[in-house]
């Protein structure tokens, strides 16, 4: 039995939780009940405070190495706008990597950072009190050494408020080191993020950081500028870029009820070739849809598309299967899963000079859509099966590939596979040629949805799916 002491007219008495062993108790020991009470009654209300307070998801991205290493047989002639890794692979060279061939709206990314600070921008939906950062090594042969980290609220360019400015802290350090192949969680830090907020957050990299672990197509633009600057309120002269450097999510501590949506596919998903620093991709219109259908609820839609991937082979980087456990089970929070993927692995396999094991069948893409909805089953998770967009007149059809889409789209409709469907192609489609895109939609390549295109994208997915 649990024992303590209390002291009674001098004497040390034992007493139990229950019942006392002696049956006067001093003022003294009642006085000390009374606190130990108030004690518990105060931890409790200070906890009940924070109850409802809780830690989610808030902005995330999907990563893959830079640069990218394309199979010899991939390297056709430029194709304009077509996602395949020829179009978004680089081949490294000094200074900095060629930029995708064809008119691809990637701009160039540096092929190694040395003793400079990355400031990136990125935009949340969720309003909280507190905020942490993730970030990922995954691909880096070597540690990269943080020497400061910084995160604030953005006001123009790559400018921030000052007042907003936050270190950042890995193990309360201030400098710290990603090692290879792993992922690091920043302390919390205190800062008041407004939803909808435009967040900078800035690493300095002390030394050479060897191959980054980036994110290509970020669509925000990211500012590099010599030395350590990331405290600086603008960091005037410093070269552009549009990607995301080891940054891979954003947690907001906060009290109102959250929900998260992933959105996993490729680059159509991705925003490929729609508007930089707009926010014009489809995730991002339908976080923007859910907002205002229901203010009292907060909304995160995490876009984990990459150019060039596909769902069975890995391609500009690994396949949806291989990277289902990284960007969609990591991710807290998340209740629904959108998921818009096989075009690549369609196109993939209609390029010249593609090996047999490269090709694909409409069974083999319903094979892995369905393990993809097996998997997200066993952890709580709902998806969305989306239809796949047309895609006649870019260098990537043919007609066997369209028999293939159709098929895929059919089953997407009809089997009850997916816990809710979407239906991309007949919102994107041209009612006079389904096999192509609207002409108001073509971003001009014939397979990636433009502004408007990713627009009527969002709007076609029924928002009462995600209540709850």
């Amino acid at each position: 039995m649990n024992v303590s002491m209390c002291r009674i007219g001098g004497a040390r008495v034992r007493r139990g939780p229950v019942a006392m062993v002696v049956g006067l108790v001093s003022e003294v020991c009642l006085a000390s009940a009374v606190s130990m009470f108030a004690a518990i009654g105060l931890v409790s209300a200070a906890s009940a405070a924070h109850a409802d307070e809780h830690w989610t998801s808030a902005w995330a991205t999907a990563q893959q190495l830079a640069p990218t290493v394309i199979p010899k047989w991939a390297k056709t002639p430029p194709r304009s706008g077509q996602d395949h890794p020829a179009m978004v692979g680089r081949q490294p060279r000094k200074g900095l990597q060629d930029p995708p061939p064809g008119d691809s709206p990637i701009p160039p990314i540096p092929e190694r950072l040395e003793s400079q600070t990355v400031r990136m921008f990125l935009r949340t939906t969720v309003a909280g009190s507190r905020v942490r950062i993730q970030m990922s090594n995954a691909y880096g042969d070597r540690p990269v050494r943080i020497g400061d980290a910084h995160i604030a609220l953005r006001t123009r360019g790559s400018a921030i408020a000052r007042s907003s400015d936050r270190q950042l802290t890995v193990g309360g350090r201030s400098s710290f080191t990603l090692m290879p192949q792993t992922a690091v969680l920043s302390d919390p830090v205190n800062l008041e993020v407004p939803s909808p907020a435009e967040l900078a957050v800035s690493l300095y990299v002390a030394g050479d950081s060897g191959p980054l672990t980036v994110h290509p197509l970020g669509l925000h633009t990211t500012y590099v500028a010599n030395g350590d600057v990331t405290a600086g309120e603008e960091l005037a002269g410093a070269s552009e870029n549009e990607s995301y450097f080891w940054l891979s999510g954003v947690d907001v501590l906060t009290s109102a009820p959250t929900e998260v949506i992933i959105a996993l596919g490729d680059s159509i998903t991705d925003g490929f070739r729609t508007t930089p620093n707009a926010n014009r991709d489809w995730p991002a219109v339908l976080a923007g849809r859910l907002r205002a259908v229901e203010p009292a609820r907060q909304w995160a839609v995490l876009n984990m598309g990459y150019s060039g991937n596909r769902i069975i082979r890995d391609g500009a980087d690994v396949s949806a299967l291989a990277r289902f456990d990284r960007d969609v089970l990591s991710p807290i929070g998340a209740h629904w899963i959108v998921f818009l993927e096989g075009i690549n692995d369609i196109g993939f396999a209609a390029l010249p000079g593609a090996p047999a094991d490269e090709r694909v069948t409409a069974d083999d893409l319903i094979a892995a859509d369905r393990e993809i909805v097996e998997r997200a089953h066993l952890h709580g998770l709902r998806v969305m099966g989306a239809t796949l967009t047309p895609y006649e007149g870019s260098p990537a059809y043919t007609q066997q590939g369209e028999s293939i889409r159709e098929t895929l789209n059919r089953w997407i409709r009809m089997s009850g596979a997916f816990d809710r469907v979407v239906d991309f192609d007949a919102a994107t489609r041209d009612p006079a040629d389904p096999k192509r895109l609207r002409a108001g939609f073509d971003s001009g390549d014939h397979i990636h949805p433009n502004d408007a295109g990713n627009r009527a994208m969002a709007e076609a997915i029924d928002l009462s799916a995600f209540a709850r």
